[in-house]
């Protein structure tokens, strides 16, 4: 696909639809995925390492996207991402739950890299900003639809598992007939070695020292609000799984309304302008989260956290995109996916170790210092993308 001829309404299909499917699933699995897993007799800390064991095969994955393409990568991505959800969900012992979060983390980072690479590969980017904000808020909407949903699947912490295995499915078979490959051509076999990524780490070394960082950061507040938020409505405040799953929907809500304003900042005035208003408003709802006591407060502090985390829709994928080379997309996606999901499972983990040590209010509160510090880092270190594009022109 020519980047001169690009379309938005060209991503709907191949992207959009299938992100649309999985982002639903995920909906209907988040709210109440924490409290399932801690039900298996488990401490904090275990419950949150089985979510956070997900993280493995960005490396290789994105190998493999550069090997055999975008489209193969989405096929394949998808289907693990599907079965191993039924999996967790017919998961007898905490074995097989790790067993099968691995098989899900390997398809959901083939699924992830694809489809990054595959917009990088054709959005020009005067228009990134706003089309990975759209991809963005089409995540939100789809995670809000999901979480409606879970509200009406009763007391049952299996059935949002068997829901997402449905519709994972159904994004496998979409991607099956209306994905095809963009312009680029897969590198030979010979090129596609480990030798690529020493050479990526030396040419792109600051962005990763810099925006990598950043990227911990970030995917490590919004990681564990998805652990905290569940757990501390459930374990504090008492309130029953239908409620929390009102007040995760609630937030959601806000969270997808914002994506317009995130991709008009991000391309009108540039990445920094989207991020730094998010982050701080982000951290600023968990610092308040250990003075709530009720389900109006709590409430109040979720939709906070769901306004800031609105204005940097697709913010760190737009920042991916943006640093990402020509040659070596897959490698350099894989290392940007693998700070994030490095940041994503210390999310997990630090909601886990500091909940058994001091409690979960502590959790909430270290997770507020790791925004801000992410804040500072937008700030004072990480390049501004768009503006360098522009003095290139």
């Amino acid at each position: 696909m020519d980047k001169a001829k690009f379309s938005r309404r060209s991503l709907i299909l191949p992207v959009y639809l299938p992100a649309l499917l999985l982002a639903f699933g995920q909906g209907v699995v988040t709210p109440t995925f924490a409290i399932y897993v801690k039900s298996f007799s488990l401490s904090y800390t275990l419950t949150t390492f089985v979510i956070a064991v997900a993280v493995v095969g960005n490396l290789p994955a994105g190998i493999l996207v550069e090997r055999i393409g975008r489209r193969p990568s989405m096929i394949i991505g998808a289907v693990l991402d599907a079965l191993s959800m039924l999996g967790v969900g017919l998961a007898a012992n905490v074995f097989q739950l790790i067993l099968f979060r691995l098989i899900g983390g390997i398809g959901g980072t083939l699924w992830s890299l694809s489809r990054h690479a595959y917009m990088t590969d054709v959005i020009p980017i005067s228009e990134r900003g706003r089309s990975i904000a759209l991809f963005g808020g089409i995540n939100r909407i789809g995670v809000f639809g999901g979480q409606v949903i879970a509200i009406f699947l009763g007391t049952s912490l299996r059935t949002p598992f068997f829901v997402y295995f449905a519709v994972g499915g159904l994004a496998a078979i979409l991607c099956t007939f209306s994905v095809s490959e963009t312009g680029y051509v897969p590198a030979s076999s010979a090129s596609l070695d480990l030798k690529r990524l020493p050479r990526l780490l030396k040419t792109h070394y600051l962005a990763l020292l810099t925006a990598g960082l950043a990227q911990i950061c970030v995917q490590t507040l919004r990681q564990g609000r998805w652990v905290v938020i569940p757990l501390y409505a459930s374990e504090i405040v008492e309130l029953p799984a239908r409620t929390i799953r009102l007040i995760v929907m609630i937030s959601s809500a806000v969270d997808m309304s914002l994506f317009p304003l995130a991709g008009f900042l991000m391309d009108r005035f540039g990445r920094r302008y989207s991020a730094v208003p998010c982050f701080l408003i982000f951290a600023t709802g968990m610092a308040l989260m250990p003075f709530t006591g009720g389900f109006g407060t709590l409430l109040g502090t979720a939709i906070l956290i769901g306004f800031g985390n609105g204005i940097g829709s697709g913010i760190m994928m737009t920042l991916g995109a943006d640093f990402a080379p020509r040659e070596g997309t897959g490698e350099f996606l894989g290392m940007w996916r693998l700070l994030g999901d490095f940041g994503g499972a210390a999310g997990h983990l630090v909601v886990g170790n500091v909940a058994d040590l001091w409690g979960l209010g502590a959790s909430s509160l270290v997770l507020a210092g790791i925004g801000y510090f992410a804040v500072l880092l937008f700030l004072r270190v990480v390049p501004e993308t768009l503006n360098a594009e522009r003095r290139t022109r």
